[in-house]
């Protein structure tokens, strides 16, 4: 029989027992040699051999003719194992794939070798795989889970800072990740993990984990294929390569890192290197080469790279903190919103012209405004250098300043609040509100916000506010932010006059001086007031009321920024608010006052502490003209005009 009648077994089939019965057990044979003389599958089926037969060949005349040598990879059978019973040896636990009737191998043709040799005994070697087929299925899916990737979304991610997000998502999970690629897709925060259990266990930490805002924070957790930071992974020959390059390109005494037109360096094109940094994995390379090369870099240069995204650049936060200097210009970054994602440096210099952000801008001043916004910083932006920002230590927690009495000139400061409270709400509660427009600066903002607070009973008593709240937790719709952002002196004052008539309670007001430089004063203003008519006439509500002032002519300030926000008053607030008797008019004169004008007098001694008789002279004075009683009292007040003994005494 020729060498390839073995080759017409079938290679995917198993056996399921051969048993190899000797012709003479009492003649002496070498260790591990047979005739045999019977092969037999359990199954009884004949038919292989009876097809073999009829094709000319056979088994036994196989056997009788040459020896077989079987090779296969993995497990050698050795005479020693052959196993004695009752003059046959059996060959067990080789795997036998269902509804196969007929013997094979059960190997496959690149694994096995078949040799005959022509001496007078049989030499067989049989190779045998050491697991069954099932166990090795089991395995190679095992290796395929480990191996698999899986993207990892957070919705509105982005607002949350990342260090303190990822913190927060490993405290929650019960297996320790890493990460690979993390960046923001528009709103939401992207990363991916590998391995099935990684994924399952982050799958588990969705809705664990609550916002600032006391919601719970879902995760996503999807099959992906693996990022192209990975796909695309320089070898250590090309990310060596990378680092003699740029150290070309790095000035020490500077300690400036030039990467201009990086893709185009000689001597990365001639290594074959292709370095663009819009690709996630280049710029991840070439930000690794700056951490464990340059940490000291101060300045780096990535003009003309053609960058329309930054989310590859968003880790030089962490591995180049020290970095002051960014040039960005000559790219092609469409909106200023991708500074975002290098905020977290402190830049001191900017570069962005040549890139189609510049042009998205009403004028230069708007421009400046926001770059500074997301650099605070900042002092050159282009090469034009402005006025240093405001001194306020951001890293402190404590950004509000108590007021101090050593201060240097807040006698002064608390004198000009004074004044300016008095005036302000002497019209807002007495006088026409449009009267206010002197208050305010041409380009003033305002907004009126109400706290929800589900365990207030009485919040349908705030209805007449609700219409023009301007709380950004309630809104989601960026339009209607826009629409209850009062911008403008007289769109402020046309708002304020909407608002229900009220009568503020000016001996509980508590004022609370946040900042004060040359160009800005900065205080807030807590008290009560309650409405004068309508539906919810009698109502007391609490407020909160932020000023934020540059000065004007003549020791005034005008208002460059108001943020007001109610709530109905707590009961102690209630009990409190108002306890200073309101004394009753005993002037010989007052029955000729008409009840409008009694009013009057009460509430101008209420608001000035002054005793009723002098109020109302001050009010008979100026022609019962409310406001222009209030001015006039206030400058005299201020100038130390009004004698002790016009003020009622405090008990």
């Amino acid at each position: 029989m020729a060498a390839s009648s073995l080759e017409d077994l079938s290679p995917n089939c198993a056996i399921h027992e051969i048993r190899f019965s000797c012709l003479d057990r009492q003649k002496s044979l070498p260790s591990g040699v047979c005739d045999w003389s019977l092969v037999e599958e359990n199954s009884g089926d004949s038919n292989i051999l009876q097809r073999r037969k009829r094709r000319g060949s056979s088994y036994k005349s196989n056997f009788d003719r040459k020896n077989v040598h079987y090779e296969h990879n993995g497990y050698m059978l050795l005479p020693s194992e052959l196993q004695e019973d009752d003059g046959n040896v059996s060959l067990r636990n080789v795997h036998m794939e269902p509804k196969v009737r007929h013997i094979s191998y059960a190997i496959q043709r690149n694994k096995r070798r078949g040799k005959w040799y022509n001496e007078d005994r049989i030499q067989v070697t049989v190779w045998r795989d050491t697991k069954p087929k099932e166990r090795e299925m089991e395995q190679d899916s095992q290796d395929r889970d480990m191996e698999s990737w899986y993207k990892v979304t957070v919705p509105c991610g982005k607002k949350y800072d990342k260090t303190k997000l990822l913190n927060s998502i490993q405290s929650h999970c019960i297996v320790p990740f890493t990460l690979t690629d993390f960046h923001y897709d528009k709103t939401w925060a992207r990363f991916f993990v590998q391995g099935v259990s990684t994924a399952s266990a982050l799958k588990d930490v969705s809705y664990k984990i609550c916002n600032e805002e006391g919601q719970k924070t879902p995760i996503f957790v999807t099959p992906s294929s693996a990022p192209y930071s990975v796909q695309n992974k320089f070898t250590a020959e090309q990310m060596e390569q990378l680092k003699l390059t740029m150290k070309k390109r790095y000035d020490v005494s500077q300690q400036a890192l030039d990467l201009q037109k990086l893709c185009f360096d000689p001597d990365l094109v001639n290594h074959n290197i292709q370095m663009v940094l819009n690709r996630k994995h280049c710029m991840f390379a070439t930000l690794q080469v700056i951490q464990r090369n340059f940490p000291e870099l101060l300045s780096l240069n990535l003009c003309n790279n053609k960058l329309y995204r930054l989310d590859g650049l968003s880790d030089v936060v962490e591995k180049a903190p020290q970095v002051k200097i960014l040039n960005l210009s000559k790219n092609q970054l469409k909106s200023a919103s991708e500074l975002n994602k290098v905020k977290g440096l402190k830049l001191e210099e900017l570069w962005l012209e040549g890139n189609p952000l510049c042009s998205t801008f009403s004028d230069h001043s708007a421009y400046v405004s926001a770059i500074r916004d997301c650099f605070p910083t900042l002092l050159l932006l282009d090469g034009r250098e402005f006025s240093p920002p405001i001194a306020i230590n951001i890293d402190t927690p404590e950004l509000i300043k108590p007021c101090k009495e050593s201060y240097e000139g807040s006698e002064s400061v608390k004198s000009l609040i004074l004044q300016f409270l008095q005036e302000y709400y002497l019209i807002y509660d007495y006088g026409d509100r449009q009267d206010l427009l002197s208050a305010y600066h041409d380009e003033a903002c305002f907004s009126l916000t109400i706290p929800f607070n589900p365990k207030d009973p009485d919040l349908r008593t705030l209805h007449e506010y609700f219409k023009h709240s301007r709380n950004i937790k309630k809104h989601k719709d960026s339009r209607v932010r826009r629409q209850l952002l009062k911008h403008k002196k007289h769109d402020i004052v046309d708002s304020l006059s909407v608002l229900p008539k009220t009568q503020h309670d000016f001996s509980c007001f508590l004022v609370d001086i946040c900042f004060h430089t040359e160009m800005m004063l900065c205080f807030s203003v807590n008290g009560v007031f309650k409405e004068v008519e309508g539906k919810s006439q009698g109502c007391v509500r609490a407020f909160t009321r932020t000023f934020i002032t540059s000065p004007g002519s003549s020791s005034s300030i005008y208002i460059m920024n108001d943020e007001l926000i109610l709530r109905n008053a707590s009961p102690n607030e209630i009990h409190n608010a108002f306890s200073i008797p309101i004394p009753t008019v005993c002037s010989t004169s007052s029955s000729t006052l008409s009840e409008e004008q009694k009013e009057m007098v009460k509430a101008f001694s209420m608001q000035s502490r002054m005793k009723l008789e002098w109020s109302q002279k001050c009010l008979e004075d100026n022609e019962w003209n409310y406001t222009r009683a209030g001015q006039i009292f206030t400058t005299l007040q201020t100038e130390g005009k009004i004698p002790e003994e016009a003020f009622t005494k405090m008990p």
